[in-house]
């Protein structure tokens, strides 16, 4: 697999750019301004660990042969992620091919910390079809950023997803390729009693399957085993607020534990 890293800036000039085979790492020596991309680039279908910046966790993301390109975040947009992330006139952006073994390996097939609206290119990818206020600190992609803490609300690292009090709110997340699930796992947002909480839950499948699940007043993980499936696609729905005055529930994280369907 060759991999490419690049960072563009709003007109299209490609301000930086290195190419390997296997491997990439590119440092990156000025200040971001509004409107940059950290483009990446696979020249063929595959699993990779991907770290687009030194403050945000790597991640095993399944590369798709179209171009990501990642929008530089800034304003209330980059409060989402650890406070030196994308700052200062130093950067370093680095992809590797995943080994064999690790692609092997059972983890949380719902991790991307650079997951961005529109993306259609690198998975998984969270999408709703509401967001709090639009806002960035209540966005989908909050939801399978990695971050657990619950107990607050608001930007990182209690950045969640906000349903903007809507009984119809949904969440999908869309794993690019078939996966085989396990188990789901969900982090409420638990800053009671400014928080609410749901009671119940419902998550449908891509393969026509149903999960019903009954949650607890807790910002820890509850763990629901899942009989074991091949799906594309999973979708949180069905949201049963608890009777609690709060109008706000909302979602920390969402992780759906499994493996690929070939090693």
């Amino acid at each position: 697999m060759q991999l490419t890293l690049r960072v563009i800036d709003a007109a299209g000039t490609v301000k930086g750019e290195t190419t390997g085979a296997r491997e990439a790492v590119l440092v990156y020596r000025e200040e971001y301004k509004p409107g940059d991309r950290l483009e990446l680039v696979a020249s063929q279908a595959g699993h990779a660990w991907v770290s687009l910046d030194a403050g945000v966790m790597p991640a095993l993301l399944y590369l798709t042969e179209a171009p990501y390109a990642f929008v530089v975040p800034f304003s209330d947009a980059r409060k989402t992620y650890a406070p030196l992330a994308f700052e200062g006139q130093l950067h370093r952006l680095q992809v590797r091919q995943a080994e064999p073994c690790e692609v092997a390996a059972r983890r949380n097939l719902a991790l991307n910390p650079f997951d961005q609206h529109g993306n259609a290119a690198v998975f998984p990818h969270a999408e709703a079809n509401v967001e709090t206020r639009g806002e960035a600190a209540f966005a989908a992609r909050n939801a399978i950023d990695g971050e657990r803490a619950s107990h607050d609300h608001g930007f990182w690292p209690f950045t969640s997803w906000g349903i903007n009090r809507d009984p119809e709110a949904a969440l999908t997340l869309h794993f690019g390729r078939p996966v085989l699930l396990d188990e789901v796992v969900l982090y409420l947002r638990a800053d009671f009693p400014h928080d609410a909480w749901w009671q119940g839950a419902s998550i449908s499948f891509s393969d026509g399957s149903l999960a019903q699940l009954s949650l607890r007043k807790s910002g820890n993980g509850q763990r629901f085993p899942l009989e074991r499936r091949v799906v594309e696609w999973a979708k949180l729905h069905t949201l049963i607020k608890a009777d609690d005055p709060s109008p706000y529930p909302a979602l920390t994280q969402i992780e759906f534990w499994g493996s690929e369907t070939q090693g």
